[in-house]
């Protein structure tokens, strides 16, 4: 709830729903106005879905009545991996025997002295989660040489699956499995969204969700027509799907994407943010691997779309696959396959490059409008420049090494995408041009041409590296003191013992005195508490404690606050304002949190959209 947007810099905080409108009481200080409602982007429209996968859960559980344990050493395993092993602790002796069995006989074995990660042993039972029947029958595909690799070695897990099913009386207990899946599933729909939204934002594009295939139509009963007679062809429509699939029984931090057919799935593992940052829950960023996994959605069946314009330059892509195959790497003779990759990799790296500078931007502007000094000033100039400088070296050392992996456009790609994003027209407007542009001759010489960049930026690599550890080894032990506090508090909220709550944050502002995100925590308690008041006084008393714990968090933030948090307060003070009819007052708060301009935050949207309700009201 409050953990992630009170902790980590890098949060999109979660805008709070308004109460609702009550009926005007006489002599009430205020009138009060309709509730706004809260903004939200429909993910449908851009082809995404988060639900649980029952195979998978079933699978996954089997594994760990296996013996598979992805629990890192010296932590406990989650609550719900503790609840699954209590419930199956009477699962029959003999099929937990020939299901321990079954994978320690099929393990992945160490390479060269490196033992596989839990996450690499549980990768082929992901897949086959993916490729067998649903329950109660998980019938398994029939054996062939096309099937994804690893699959073959764990096929017969699937008859030891069926068995499990039947005898764990896991059948029974899937609702609740379920309910707490999607409970984690609704925890990564902010940053979901956000991660959707930027990707169709840079691209100026939305998604084909729907693909047509042609296909011979049978003729009716009784038809006698010559067998040499023409075929009749129909077509036929399908859906595409991009599903964020939550997974509790997932080996810590390593994210799975699979593609099957016309359908994407991103398998998120559980993450216990009481040891670690958890990407994707509640207000924390989504991973760079489900953005990277989107952007593959969008540009697949542009590929398709484009296949002429590809084929036409299939000779020139021939050579720059040659040329790679020369150099000794090994990469996919596929030039649809490569043109997809390239593409691919050049939105990944450059939606991250624009995203990192424009950061760099608004953060040296705010210093250059705090200092007068000239000396002062050059030296914000000065850090941009050299701040920059690293940001494209690291852009280009990712190009480099997606050029090396068979991603030869991958250069030219991020030089087009600049035109794109100055434009502002749709990619796809741009991709045949893209396409029948590029010069074989000047693409073969990319690596040459960033070698200077990229040395640059695996020393800075290492130097991160190194300062990080040094970060780690010398944490604050203050500022890790008020971290644990306030995940106690974000639990009571969980339970909503909002009293509680606030008792904890006063005595937290007591010994950190001043501290912003005291103040934000103890604005969102109070908010949250308002939406469950039923009497209209104490409702209002809470709002009007939300809105000064919010305009404290503001005052109160120091120059390097996360952004995100300021946009949420600015935005949670306008939806009060609204909500108490004083829509002047609200817009220019909406106003302030459209002005700190982080389009990455998740309330900067609800503040662009609480502001244009307002003004088409008017």
């Amino acid at each position: 709830m409050l953990f992630g947007s009170i902790v980590y810099a890098q949060n999109k905080p979660s805008p709070t729903p308004a109460p609702q409108r009550p009926v005007q009481q006489t002599g009430q200080p205020q009138q009060q106005a309709q509730a706004p409602r809260q903004a939200s982007m429909d993910l449908l429209e851009y082809g995404v879905q988060i639900k649980p996968e029952p195979r998978l859960l079933v699978i996954m559980a089997a594994l760990d009545a296996a013996g598979f344990d992805p629990t890192p050493k010296g932590e406990e395993p989650s609550v719900f991996r503790a609840q699954l092993r209590r419930d199956l602790a009477n699962l029959d002796t003999d099929l937990r025997q020939r299901l321990n069995s079954f994978f320690e006989r099929n393990k992945l074995r160490a390479v060269e002295g490196r033992e596989p990660t839990a996450a690499e042993q549980a990768a082929r039972y992901v897949t086959l989660a993916y490729a067998i029947g649903s329950a109660p029958g998980f019938e398994e595909p029939a054996r062939a040489l096309d099937l994804p690799a690893g699959l073959l070695e764990v096929l017969d897990f699937a008859t030891l699956v069926r068995e499990f099913y039947r005898k764990s009386g896991i059948d029974e207990r899937m609702p609740s499995y379920l309910r707490a899946y999607q409970a984690e599933g609704d925890r990564l729909r902010r940053s979901t969204a956000a991660t959707v939204y930027g990707v169709a934002s840079y691209l100026h594009t939305r998604p084909i969700t729907t693909t047509i295939e042609r296909v011979a139509a049978k003729p009716p009963a009784g038809d006698k027509r010559k067998k040499d007679a023409p075929v009749i062809y129909t077509t036929r429509e399908h859906d595409r799907r991009f599903f964020v699939v939550p997974d509790l029984l997932a080996a810590p931090g390593t994210i799975n994407f699979r593609v099957i057919a016309d359908d994407y799935y991103v398998i998120v593992p559980f993450c216990e943010e009481t040891k670690r940052f958890c990407y994707g829950r509640d207000n924390n960023p989504a991973s760079p691997d489900v953005r990277r996994a989107y952007i593959q959605y969008v540009v697949d069946p542009l590929v398709v779309r484009f296949n002429r314009d590809i084929s036409a330059r299939k000779e020139q892509l021939k050579q720059l696959l040659d040329a790679r195959t020369a150099a000794g790497a090994s990469v996919s003779p596929d030039v649809f396959l490569m043109v997809g990759r390239s593409l691919v990799t050049a939105i990944d790296v450059r939606l991250d490059e624009a995203t990192r500078l424009e950061a760099l931007s608004r953060e040296a502007t705010a210093k250059l409008e705090k200092n007068t000094d000239t000396a002062k000033r050059a030296e914000v100039v000065k850090e941009l420049e050299t701040a920059r400088a690293a940001v494209t070296d690291e852009a280009i050392a990712r190009l480099a090494e997606g050029y090396e992996n068979g991603a030869t456009l991958a250069f030219y790609f991020a030089e087009q995408l600049r035109g794109v994003e100055a434009s502002g027209f749709d990619v796809t407007n741009s991709l045949a041009d893209m396409i029948s542009s590029f010069d074989p001759a000047r693409e073969t010489r990319r690596l040459e041409e960033a070698d200077a960049a990229r040395k640059r930026a695996v020393i800075a690599r290492k130097a991160r590296a190194v300062e990080g550890n040094n970060a780690t080894a010398g944490n604050s032990l203050p500022n890790a003191a008020l971290v644990k506090k306030l995940i106690e508090v974000d639990g009571l909220l969980k339970l909503k013992n909002y009293a509680a709550a606030e008792e904890r944050l006063l005595a937290l502002l007591r010994e950190f005195p001043g501290e912003s995100r005291v103040f934000f925590a103890l604005a969102e308690t109070a908010n949250l508490s308002a939406r469950d008041a039923t009497d209209e006084m104490v409702r209002d008393q809470r709002l009007n404690k939300a809105f000064t714990n919010y305009r404290n968090a503001v005052r109160e933030a120091p120059a390097d606050a996360d952004r995100c948090l300021l946009v949420r307060a600015h935005e949670a003070m306008g939806r009060i304002l609204e909500f108490l009819d004083r829509e002047a007052e609200a817009v220019k708060e909406f106003d302030a949190a459209i002005g700190i301009n982080d389009q990455t935050c998740g309330s900067y949207r609800d503040a662009v959209e609480a502001k244009k309700r307002l003004s088409q009201s008017k």
